[in-house]
């Protein structure tokens, strides 16, 4: 089993998907360091030798902030624009979309369940 920044990658995978369960790591950044390391892309996890994990997890250690510290550093710069209280700063604070969705009739991701608000009763005219 690869364990690899604090993660166990997942035997019975390719090499490429198998890196992309660390957060910070996609697909194109995990080809990058199986290339650099060497190491064919279509090999599994569980073929990998010590030597294989050794270099993939100190290229990762080296050159690239990783599941903890980015996480940290994501809720560090959200933290800021709280702080300033700039207009993404104010979304995020509001809990609505951040980069300009329409609220509308959307973003129930962000917003959560409908809340809804009872209709004004009319009044009758006699």
């Amino acid at each position: 089993m690869a364990r690899i920044a604090g993660i166990d990658l997942p035997k019975n995978k390719r090499g490429e998907i198998g890196l992309t369960y660390i957060y910070g790591i996609g697909r194109s950044r995990s080809r990058e360091i199986l290339n650099a390391a060497s190491i064919p892309l279509d090999k599994k996890v569980n073929q990998w030798n010590d030597d294989e994990q050794t270099a993939i997890r100190n290229l990762i250690n080296s050159e690239f902030k990783v599941e903890g510290a980015l996480r940290s550093e994501t809720q560090m710069n959200i933290k800021r624009l709280l702080d300033i209280a700039c207009y993404r700063g104010l979304r995020h604070r509001k809990g609505l979309p951040v980069r300009g969705q329409r609220t509308k009739t959307n973003s129930r991701t962000r917003k959560g369940k409908r809340k809804t608000v009872a209709g004004k009763k009319k009044v009758a005219k006699k």
